[in-house]
């Protein structure tokens, strides 16, 4: 599979390039860097807002990922990452392209029929824009027509480096937690969930969420 994976080099993105790359696909790794996040990948700078320049990137390819996080300079993120996921759309169709894979967010779960975690008193305050952006660009996929084969992959509520097991849950729209009611995956399982999901598209045009 030649995959065009968008936010290469941040923390979930650049396992998403590794596992990716591990199985046999070419990836090309794109950043506003430019940066390779691992050897043996091609890697190139762009912004995933700019629709020409993506849809220059993604032409040819099987599949294209995104891993673009909302902007984290104390600005409202809402409206420019929601441009970056339309940006990215538009580039996709001008280009043929019809599979598109997007790390998502957690806030938009639910923990009960209804009752997103974001909305939840108590809901962090640091973490409540950076939630909401991503409820908009998930709202945002939802309206979409079929000609894009998106699939938008939520998280546990904890994620960060840890181990590669191969061990996890899959849910849809419900936020899973343990017998100890902790939502938790590390950032290689995640990888490896998302990679799943490019290869096999078991949930079409839909959210889907991995935790332990």
């Amino acid at each position: 599979m030649k995959l065009v994976l968008f936010g290469a080099t941040g923390m979930v993105g650049s396992r998403i390039a590794k596992e990716a790359s591990a199985r046999g696909h070419q990836v090309i790794a794109v950043s506003r860097s430019g940066q390779s996040p691992i050897p043996g990948v091609t890697a190139t700078a762009a912004d995933a807002s700019d629709t020409a320049k993506v849809a220059e990137l993604v032409a040819g390819a099987d599949a294209v990922a995104s891993a673009a996080v909302p902007p984290r300079d104390g600005s409202d993120p809402r409206a420019p990452f929601l441009a970056i996921n339309e940006g990215l759309v538009e580039g996709l169709r001008r280009a043929g392209v019809r599979r598109l894979v997007v790390v998502g967010g957690t806030g938009s779960l639910e923990i009960a029929p209804g009752q997103a975690l974001v909305d939840q008193p108590g809901f962090p305050e640091a973490y409540l824009p950076e939630a909401l952006a991503h409820r908009d660009v998930l709202a945002y996929y939802r309206t979409l027509g079929d000609d894009v084969d998106w699939t938008y992959i939520s998280p546990a509520a904890e994620i960060g480096p840890g181990e590669r097991t191969g061990t996890f849950r899959i849910g849809g729209d419900q936020m899973l937690t343990d017998e100890h009611g902790n939502s938790r995956i590390s950032a290689e399982d995640y990888a490896i969930a998302f990679v799943d999901e490019l290869e096999k598209g078991a949930h079409p045009r839909a959210r889907m969420s991995v935790a332990y």
